[in-house]
């Protein structure tokens, strides 16, 4: 990561690694507070390029990775602005997630 903000850009960092390893049927989470994050922003374009499918997490309504596509899902903390809360709602989005996942991996409990 390091090497692709030196040699390249900071905006790069994880586009790059998506367009060498990213697969179709891949799902990409991306995280973004503001949701202008531009590193973040490349990297849903990448995954896209990759016929990759995006969940994106962001706060406010006019953001960026708001522009929804029919591979991406937007899960908004938008009405507050505040980072901290935009964080929380993101934060429990994730816990919700991973148990979803190991709900349908290992079976409900």
């Amino acid at each position: 990561m390091t090497a692709i903000a030196n040699d390249y850009e900071y905006e790069q960092v994880f586009s790059k690694q998506l367009s060498a390893l990213g697969q179709a049927g891949d799902v990409l989470l991306g995280i973004s507070t503001s949701g202008n994050s531009k590193n973040v922003a490349r990297a849903v374009s990448a995954a896209h390029e990759r016929e990759m499918r995006v969940v994106a997490l962001t706060g406010a309504a006019e953001a960026r990775l708001e522009s929804c596509s029919h591979r991406k899902t937007c899960i908004s903390a938008y009405p507050t602005r505040q980072t901290a809360r935009i964080q929380e709602v993101h934060l429990l989005t994730l816990h919700c997630l991973c148990d979803g996942i190991d709900c349908m991996l290992l079976g409900a409990e």
